[in-house]
């Protein structure tokens, strides 16, 4: 990595800002070099800071956060936006993906969740939350949102498609070790495959790639 990775975040509950500015502060690479309570302010610190990775709450006073993230990548386009979220704000985050954001976190997210978030953005890639329910993944994969990088032609064996359908549906590693006749510890290798295969980094990603490419129906997730 060339340098740290600087990082601005927004939200307007400072006890929140302080714990995330901290958190990160103390993430090797990371430097937070600015700090704002609402999206008028993150414009401004924006244009002052030049930072790689935004972190913006939704719901924030004076500007929101998607109409912020929507004049932030006007002018930046390469700045890489994250959204942060309450779990029942699902219409906001398609809103926040289909301004520009890069990815999605939910707030009480863990820290190294969070910092896997803020390198997989940083590094071109979209990070979905891992706590992302088949209901927003269903929105996502309907809304005007599209990944940046075009999705390439996965091969996908008839075994892998099986595997990760039940995955999906939350089947436990010994469940589907005994539908396809593998050992549990074989399925636990393959997951992690299919995983790095269709460049994904957690559940919610696997269940947007596969209501994408039709390997699983939102009828059939919990």
């Amino acid at each position: 990595m060339h340098h740290n990775i600087d990082i601005v975040i927004a939200d307007d509950h400072e006890i929140f800002l302080d714990g995330l500015s901290l958190m990160l502060s103390r993430q090797h690479g990371f430097k937070v070099v600015g700090r704002a309570s609402n999206g008028a302010q993150l414009l401004d610190i924006v244009n002052k800071a030049k930072p790689d990775v935004v972190l913006t709450d939704i719901k924030m006073p004076v500007l929101d956060g998607i109409a912020s993230t929507r004049q932030m990548l006007q002018t930046w386009p390469d700045l890489k936006v994250i959204a942060l979220s309450m779990f029942d704000e699902e219409n906001l985050i398609v809103e926040m993906l289909e301004a520009g954001a890069k990815g999605y976190l939910l707030k009480n997210a863990h820290k190294n969740e969070i910092a896997e978030a803020v390198t997989s953005v940083y590094e071109g890639k979209n990070y979905y939350c891992a706590k992302t329910s088949s209901a927003l993944a269903g929105m996502i994969v309907r809304s005007k949102f599209k990944s940046t990088t075009s999705d390439p032609i996965i091969e996908l064996s008839e075994r892998e498609r099986t595997i990760i359908q039940m995955i999906c549906c939350q089947r436990t590693a010994q469940e589907i070790a005994d539908t396809v006749y593998l050992s549990k510890r074989t399925v636990e290798g393959c997951r992690i495959k299919i995983f790095e295969k269709v460049k994904v980094k957690n559940l919610g990603g696997l269940i947007i790639f596969a209501l994408k490419h039709k390997l699983v129906h939102e009828n059939e997730l919990i």
